[in-house]
């Protein structure tokens, strides 16, 4: 058995790894798209909204209704490409960790 020790030594190597993996999250750029990419949005991987561009041919007032769906769609194909991102980065941090199967970070 490990000593209490090298627990802790562990314990607080998984976090910097964990800060260190939050912060490049951010740094990892993402692009959701719907209406065949007349609205996008771009999102960081940890999911903080960076921008969103709406082809001027959506502002027409009687195109209201699809454009408030194009861009709904538009964040959640950004959310899911963020969220893969960030699985993506956190398996790649935790590759290299001794953790228990079916151990997932974050907490």
């Amino acid at each position: 058995m490990k000593s209490l020790e090298d627990i802790m030594a562990m314990a607080q190597n998984v976090q910097a790894e964990l800060t260190k993996a939050q912060a490049t999250l951010d740094t990892i750029e993402v692009e959701g798209a719907s209406g065949g990419g007349l609205v996008k949005v771009r999102a960081s991987a940890k999911g903080r909204i960076i921008g969103v561009d709406i082809d001027e041919s959506l502002l027409a007032p009687s195109e209201k209704g699809m454009l408030e769906d194009l861009v709904a769609a538009a964040f959640n194909d950004a959310r899911a490409k963020a969220d893969a991102a960030s699985a993506t980065e956190m398996s790649k941090m935790s590759s290299g960790l001794p953790l228990p199967p079916g151990f997932k970070l974050p907490f």
